[in-house]
């Protein structure tokens, strides 16, 4: 099997988030001493910030870059001499079973091998991926926390806008008893009026199930469970729309990491199959010091005119046959290729996966005018006909309008804008998606975490 490599080199600096937030140590200490439970003012920028510096997976990613960085400085250090000491004193009757050393001190180390390069660079191309995984891993949890916190605001939004209209259906329900009973209505009419207020109440205690879901995640983003999360929705920079690019799309981190990581399989295999038939050589040196008691010297005649022995040199090694190594070498190299095929599959989820979203951002675009315009015809039906209540419908051809009218019109149009209110979360969430895969999330939270905000305020919650 023949192995090729690219000359292509993947070491670089690691792109990381570098905004830093001096509201945070002023939320964290407040957060400490204030007792529990506490309503705590987060800004989105605070939110996607706390997320990536508590979130376990980030950590987990920086330990895996420590250890590949370990893996490539033990690469480079095995031609560095290692330096062992040893002492050992004992008894022994007759003649000597072991070399009369009193201590002694040994250094060897690695001088030339053809595999050793391969395994340097494989170990370079390991802690590349582990960057690349990283710089993911990081991205991937400012989204979650992104998407999280408009959630939260989205679903904050939603509930004051239900309880508006349960509080519009709650008056229905009176002025259609009072019509019932002034034989103005029918009981069908106020049946249908408690119903949609039942209606409201079950979809209300639906959306506190919601925020409760969305606030306990994202409280378990930031690492601040046990505080209630009060989202600040003029924090909430504007997104920027994404337009469709003329050029290539970058590939994104992980599908870099899937690279680096196939190309250090690969150069592994290719150290591997360069074992055998291979001279190697060594260094190798060391200095004993023999002991003059326990009758050594006379089963050991030149002990009694130098004490000391100090020898070094060269070793060179031909391996013939290892059939350990050989089976080694063809597990690598199967290793190697899922590698490959691997960041192959990566590569083509990620463009399905972006054309996926783009066409459906489309469909959202249209769904959130569809929204807007829907909630501004309600608000001008109803402003219609609160104009048509307070002149009269004396003038007016078309049918009476009552304060049961107006109720119904209320809640419509507080439906709407649930409505509306969806249709853009909906969007903002395929947004964020898109500027993550298309490597726009980062420089987004960069230039957004320079605008000076608000600092973020914790205060005890209402009983």
């Amino acid at each position: 099997m023949i192995f090729k490599r690219s000359s292509r080199d993947l070491e670089g600096p690691m792109p990381r988030f570098c905004f830093i937030l001096p509201a945070l140590a002023g939320f964290c200490f407040a957060a400490l001493c204030v007792g529990t439970p506490a309503c705590a003012q987060l800004s989105f920028t605070s939110a996607v910030d706390l997320a990536i510096r508590n979130s376990p997976r980030v950590r987990m990613a920086e330990a895996e870059v420590e250890r590949a960085r370990a893996g490539l400085a033990d690469a480079h250090d095995v031609y560095i001499p290692s330096l062992l000491a040893s002492s050992g004193l004992g008894y022994s009757y007759g003649y000597p079973i072991d070399t009369p050393t009193i201590f002694s001190f040994q250094a060897q180390s690695l001088v030339f091998s053809f595999s050793q390069f391969d395994y340097i660079r494989a170990a370079r191309a390991g802690l590349q991926a582990t960057n690349y995984s990283l710089q993911d891993v990081r991205q991937q949890v400012a989204e979650d926390a992104a998407i999280t916190y408009l959630a939260l605001d989205c679903a904050q939004q939603r509930k004051a806008t239900m309880s508006d209209q349960l509080h519009y259906a709650l008056k229905l329900v009176s002025i259609v008893q009072d019509r019932l009973d002034a034989g103005q209505d029918t009981d069908m009419e106020l049946t249908r009026a408690r119903r949609t207020v039942i209606q409201l109440r079950l979809q209300q205690l639906q959306m506190d199930d919601e925020v409760g879901t969305r606030m306990d995640h994202l409280l378990r983003l930031i690492g601040m469970y046990g505080f209630t999360v009060e989202t600040v929705p003029g924090s909430v920079p504007e997104i920027p729309l994404f337009s469709t690019p003329t050029n290539p799309l970058p590939d994104s981190p992980a599908v870099l990491a899937a690279d680096a990581t196939a190309k250090s399989r690969l150069e592994q295999a290719f150290g591997d199959s360069r074992y055998v038939l291979r001279p190697q050589i060594g260094f190798a040196a060391k200095y004993s010091r023999f002991s003059t008691f326990n009758n050594y010297q006379l089963y050991y005649p030149a002990i009694k005119n130098n004490y000391n022995a100090i020898g070094a040199g060269i070793q060179i090694s031909l391996p013939l046959f290892d059939a350990g190594h050989k089976a080694r070498a063809r597990e690598s190299a199967a290793a190697a290729i899922s590698s490959q095929q691997d960041a192959v599959y990566a590569r083509q989820q990620e463009a399905e996966g972006r054309l996926k979203q783009q066409h459906g951002r489309d469909e959202l675009l249209l769904q959130v005018q569809l929204a807007t315009l829907d909630n501004q015809l309600a608000k001008q039906q109803l402003d219609a006909m609160l104009v048509q209540l307070n002149v009269g419908n004396g003038n007016s051809s078309g049918p009476q309008m009552s304060p049961k009218d107006e109720q119904s019109a209320r809640i419509q149009e507080r439906q709407r804008y649930l409505d509306l209110l969806d249709a853009q979360f909906q969007l903002h969430q395929i947004e964020i998606s898109l500027l993550r895969q298309t490597g726009q999330l980062e420089p987004w939270l960069k230039s957004i975490a320079d605008v000076p905000e608000a600092s973020t305020q914790i205060t005890p919650a209402k009983p």
